[in-house]
């Protein structure tokens, strides 16, 4: 979920302190392959480091102390907690805690961390540093459950959950750990986001801060395992070949990556035929949390009472809440968590920001570019230096901003396009004004109405040769996947493509997208995946290369940027939840239906000279589980449910189709 360690296409990131918790939950031998290179490269620093005239000081062993406590939760269920506190005691300090389900290793009080806290700046400036196995994880005592239900009324010590967890863990800390200044900090990223949020409801009086980033919210609705009521697919089954029950408590242990027998998972998905058999032929019955997640595939009492959003309420710290525009698995969540607050307890102080990162990107990387497509800045370096850290220095030090801290605007995002920040007073902003991009004849798209006489455009969609969400070979979840170019779909007879004339004025969108679709089908189910795309004029600068090199290519062919359609938002919506999440409902075949929905947010500028592009399709794979396009229980479906329907969408004047977008308005 969220933020899962290593292998991760979903669920995984966490606090980027030193855990493996921050790369997109891909395939086991992917995480096999990146040990292997941080074990050369290692290599390679150390024998540098050898070379040079003085080693490099051990910054955290010589200026914090490690203590291990096993810390007493109100039923009695005992957590493991490593401490680590500054040598200086010539003042006091606050506490910033991250818990998690990903280890908070290495154990042993001789044993230290290579980093401390969310980024180098913390360290430095002096914090008690508090790492936390959660429940039922590790080397923490009790059962875990799959993000556990919150309890609003407890009403006995055995009513306990991630709320009471964390508030009985402050309480011990203030009492047990000398030189605290009273006041704690909590952070934690996917998994650990949503352990950070679940923290400030009813919040202990000491929490006075808390960033939830790239928080797992609600599962169903956008986060790691369901988008439009179809299954997350390739994520799910790869993250769930690692993260298992534990029989705890336990240290890690060495795994053995799970066989694709392939580098190709598109082949891998499509030949295990009906996604029960991913159970049946692979994990057969190993994995309970995996089946959890496949056959509650309606939104059912298991995944309301995992919904977090409902029950942020009571919080009486500061919250700012991250996420990333490009965040393959918890897109979703931030948006939740900042808008539940904004609802639930309007005196909070409460801020968004989002910026062009993959899942927990902020972390770690200079966040300057992703995949083909470049930001102009170093947004990951920024938000660490005068966001994040400014953020906590206020509200944990009382610093102002000449000290180093600083309040925050509600929203403060990253405009892409155009690659500026932008300050906003609320999310989205108030000046947006919503507008529909229509579909109309000859695969044009305007925001001007479809006439008379438009009418519809069709395609076929295969189950046996479904769309697939890359155009090349992939073991895993491509984080770049989130901005890839669509030339590739663009071009197949079951992709439908809708564009405007080039833009003469630039044209920003700011908030939520909405596509409003009529349609049809020939079968009984059937999903319609919808893509916003950027398309770039044909004259757009390429990266520069070697001239030498010529128009010979011998090697990897120079990246052609003129016409390249960056995929800027594209969500799955499964047709027969189009009326109800609890009740689904088939098509009648040949009868038209609407099918609206709404992806997540996003700030972006389309330049003038560019297009906008809409591509419809029924089919995402194996991104997204196949749709069998007939009305079915599909995790069960059997072979023979896979059938071809014919896809119609309609565009005339009695029955538009389109996107609604939030418009700003140009300076």
């Amino acid at each position: 979920m969220g933020a899962r360690p290593l292998r991760k296409t979903r669920k995984c990131g966490s606090t980027f302190s030193g855990e493996a918790e921050l790369t997109i939950k891909t395939a086991s031998r992917f995480y096999l392959s990146i040990a292997l290179t941080l074990g050369f490269t290692s290599a390679i620093s150390a024998a540098a480091q050898k070379a040079a005239s003085a080693p490099e000081e051990d910054y955290v062993k010589a200026h914090y102390t490690k203590y291990e406590y096993r810390i007493p939760m109100r039923d009695g269920v005992r957590l493991f907690t490593a401490v680590y506190v500054p040598k200086d005691t010539s003042q006091s300090y606050p506490f910033l805690m991250d818990r998690t389900p990903y280890s908070v290793a290495p154990y042993g009080e001789d044993q230290y961390r290579k980093t401390l806290g969310p980024s180098d700046e913390f360290e430095k400036a002096g914090y008690i540093f508090v790492y936390q196995d959660v429940r039922g994880r590790f080397m923490s005592e009790g059962k875990f459950v799959e993000m556990r239900p919150h309890i609003d009324n407890k009403t006995s010590p055995e009513d306990v959950d991630d709320a009471s967890d964390t508030y009985d863990t402050i309480d011990y800390l203030l009492k047990h750990v000398p030189n605290n200044n009273g006041r704690v900090g909590i952070w934690g990223i996917s998994y650990p986001g949503f352990y950070t949020s679940a923290s400030m409801i009813d919040s202990h009086p000491a929490l006075k801060a808390a960033s939830p980033q790239a928080p797992m919210t609600n599962l169903f609705m956008g986060d790691d395992t369901y988008h439009g009521g179809a299954f997350m697919l390739d994520a799910n089954f790869g993250f769930y070949t690692f993260f298992y029950p534990q029989d705890n408590p336990t240290k890690p242990k060495p795994s053995v990556p799970f066989d694709f027998g392939t580098p190709n998972n598109y082949e891998f998905y499509l030949k295990v035929g009906p996604i029960s058999n991913l159970d049946k032929d692979y994990l057969k019955g190993s994995n309970p949390l995996f089946n959890d997640q496949m056959y509650h595939d309606t939104y059912d009492d298991y995944w309301k009472a995992r919904n977090l959003a409902p029950h942020l309420k009571n919080i009486h710290c500061a919250v700012l809440t991250v996420g990333g525009w490009y965040d393959a698995e918890d897109l979703a969540g931030p948006m939740l968590v900042y808008h539940s607050i904004e609802k639930n307890d309007p005196g909070t102080p409460n801020m968004i920001v989002e910026g062009p990162w993959v899942h927990g990107g902020w972390a770690r990387s200079s966040g300057d570019h992703l995949g083909d497509v470049t930001f102009n800045a170093k947004t990951s370096e920024y938000f660490r230096k005068n966001i994040q850290f400014p953020f906590f220095e206020y509200y944990l030090k009382e610093k102002d901003a000449k000290e180093g801290g600083a309040p925050l605007p509600k929203a403060y995002v990253f405009e892409t396009g155009t690659n500026v920040w932008r300050k906003y007073d609320s999310w989205p902003p108030a000046q947006a004004k919503a507008e529909m991009l229509y579909f109309r004849a000859g695969h044009k798209m305007s925001f001007e109405a479809p006439e008379a006489g438009e009418g519809s455009d069709s395609y076929v969609s295969d189950p046996a040769h479904p769309v697939p969400f890359v155009g090349y070979v992939t073991d895993t979840v491509p984080q770049r996947y989130m901005v890839d170019d669509q030339r590739f779909a663009s071009t197949r007879p079951d992709v439908l493509v809708y564009e405007t004339d080039p833009l003469t004025e630039d044209v920003t969108i700011a908030g939520p997208i909405s596509p409003k679709l009529k349609v049809a089908t020939t079968g009984t189910d059937s999903d319609f995946v919808v893509k916003l795309i950027d398309v770039y004029p044909n004259d757009y600068p390429n990266p520069e290369i070697d001239e030498s090199v010529g128009k010979h290519v011998i090697d990897t062919p120079e990246l052609q940027m003129g016409g390249y359609q960056e995929l800027l938002r594209g969500e799955p919506m499964r047709g027969k939840f189009r009326n109800s999440w609890e009740k689904p409902e088939p098509f009648v075949p040949g009868k038209m239906a609407d099918v609206n929905f709404t992806m997540p947010d996003l700030d972006h500028t389309f330049r003038k000279g560019h297009r906008i592009m809409v591509q419809v399709q029924s089919s995402w794979f194996p991104l997204v589980d196949r749709n069998p396009q007939t009305f079915t229980d599909i995790p069960n479906a059997k072979p023979s449910d896979f059938k071809p329907a014919t896809e119609t969408v309609y565009h005339s004047s009695d029955a538009a189709s389109g996107v609604e977008v939030l418009v700003m308005p140009q300076p």
